[in-house]
């Protein structure tokens, strides 16, 4: 069976489940406490599965991948059926584009070691981590409703009728967005797909549930 190796508010790993679900694949969830006992990721029996200390990491037999994108983008082409990237080149190029935003763009300045190190290295009070936070947030989703608003090919999802490659990431990332307290008026268009995402049992069933046990 697939493992997922998973901490259940990392919207990295919440990528990944709504992935497993919509592809229909059964899998086991180990999680990966990002915060007890100092951090369960700097335990030396995980860095021996995933030497950057992050999450999420699959394990699929013998295979064990790391990043979310290539998480993805591998069960995508070794189990055939709900496919999470459109056919067409541009689109699938398109969609690609929007999950890279988020990934690559937005969320790396915004994760929990960034975070952790504001707060105690550069001893940023909790106002100025969260002004850190939104101002980010409003950078990239600002640039992604424009791009979304102004798509031919925006439907109740980001490219077409059905989800991609793309809703799997924006999901996750506006439930952080939320968390935060950043306003969100601003971006209609993506509170739309998210509305539209979170009708479906795959996304529903892939949001955040903390599950206390340990890796010790």
């Amino acid at each position: 069976m697939i493992k997922l190796y998973d901490y259940f508010r990392s919207s990295a790993c919440f990528r990944v489940r709504i992935a497993l679900n919509l592809k229909g694949l059964d899998y086991e969830c180990i999680p990966v406490h990002l915060t007890d006992h100092g951090g369960e990721q700097f335990l030396a029996s995980y860095q021996a599965i995933n030497p950057h200390q992050l999450v999420p990491t699959l394990q699929d037999g013998d295979y064990i991948l790391t990043q979310s994108l290539a998480i993805i983008e591998y069960l995508d082409e070794k189990y055939p059926g709900v496919s999470l990237l459109p056919t067409d080149t541009f689109q699938k190029s398109l969609t690609k584009s929007y999950a890279l935003s988020i990934c690559a763009d937005i969320h790396p300045l915004n994760n929990l070691r960034v975070l952790d190190y504001l707060k105690n290295k550069l001893t940023l009070d909790e106002k100025k981590k969260n002004q850190w936070y939104q101002h980010w947030i409003q950078q990239g989703l600002s640039a992604l409703e424009k791009q979304l608003s102004s798509s031919p090919f925006v439907e109740e999802f980001c490219v077409g009728h059905f989800p991609t490659l793309a809703d799997i990431f924006l999901v996750p990332q506006l439930y952080n967005a939320r968390r935060f307290s950043c306003p969100l008026n601003e971006y209609p268009t993506l509170i739309k797909i998210d509305a539209n995402c979170q009708k479906l049992s795959a996304f529903k069933e892939a949001f955040p549930v903390e599950v206390h046990t340990s890796l010790i």
